[in-house]
């Protein structure tokens, strides 16, 4: 983490009350958890480790030139998880890709053609910048194309706000947009909102951006343009409880453990693990197993970011 101060920070929240989400079972005022069970393994997610070419103010995974807390995944371990998929006949559509900076994995242009070649959407998160750009030829050279897109990380569509956040990028962010556009990549863009502005005002900025550089990317599509709430696990929000689910009009299975996991290495262990969410690599209550079938039990919501960013917030990494 940087010194700099975020401009997605919340302000003026009360702290997390004591004794929420430390039950998988019960609230703190001793109501029904909710869980969400596992529909279908739609999207598998890999985290190609924690080391990046940039230290963002708020990174809720803490991604770093120096952090390697998640090593990174090899191709080898990203083909026993396809091969796990393949064998059991899971319904799974979609590998996706976040880091850390994805392209600072050596193995990272092969792991994308492997998952290409076994017949799945891939999906790339990047801030699209040197360690992406390093790759340009191997890149052109992945095929079949139209099954990956890459998403580039653009806080605000204002330079100064991106890099309050981001540090000085906003230049080489944009360029390696222009590159991927100019290329016909498929394209996406994950991005915030102040909290003094709302999504429509956000997409409208994004829209003038995208405009300006030719990107085609549509603001007004949330799969094309993914903007998320913030996370603060210090800041009090509401438990979820069974009830929530009628009370908020909220279907479970709408959320992302509903269809989704993610694999990830920490560093120190001896093989990969299958954690629950993207959002919470670290956390042990939400590993649930060395393998997918392992993977497949309900997922209690016993977690800040669960209530905030998911249920509440309505968002999902998947778009």
């Amino acid at each position: 983490m940087t010194g700099r101060s975020s401009p997605f920070a919340l302000a003026e929240h009360q702290p997390l009350r004591a004794g929420k989400f430390t039950d998988p079972v019960k609230t703190q005022k001793g109501e029904q958890r909710a869980h969400v069970a596992l529909e279908g393994l739609e999207t598998l997610w890999f985290n190609t480790g924690t080391l990046c070419n940039l230290a963002c103010a708020s990174c809720y995974i803490e991604s770093s030139p120096r952090n390697d807390a998640l090593v990174y995944i090899s191709l080898a371990e990203v083909r026993a998880f396809l091969d796990e998929i393949a064998r059991d006949k899971l319904p799974t559509q979609e590998i996706a890709f976040t880091g850390g900076e994805p392209f600072m994995n050596p193995e990272m242009i092969a792991i994308i053609q492997l998952c290409l070649d076994r017949g799945f959407r891939v999906l790339v998160l990047s801030n699209a910048m040197r360690p992406m750009r390093r790759f340009e030829q191997e890149l052109l050279a992945l095929a079949p194309r139209e099954r990956l897109t890459i998403r580039v990380s653009l806080d605000h569509y204002t330079q100064a706000v991106h890099e309050a956040e981001r540090g000085p990028s906003w230049d080489k962010a944009i360029d390696g947009l222009r590159w991927l556009a100019h290329n016909r990549f498929t394209i996406a863009i994950a991005g915030r909102h102040l909290e003094s502005e709302d999504d429509a005002g956000a997409r409208a900025g994004f829209a003038a951006l995208f405009e300006q550089h030719g990107l085609p990317v549509d603001a007004h599509d949330p799969a094309q343009l993914v903007l998320f709430p913030e996370m603060d696990e210090s800041a009090d929000v509401a438990e979820i409880t069974t009830e929530c689910w009628n009370i908020l009009n909220v279907d479970p299975r709408s959320m992302m453990c509903a269809s989704s996991r993610m694999v990830v290495k920490r560093r120190g262990e001896a093989q990969p693990r299958v954690a629950a969410c993207t959002l919470l690599p670290y956390q042990d209550d939400f590993d649930l197993g060395a393998t997918l079938h392992e993977a497949s039990s309900n997922v209690a919501l016993n977690h800040p970011h669960c209530a905030r960013f998911c249920v509440l917030g309505g968002a999902s990494c998947t778009g």
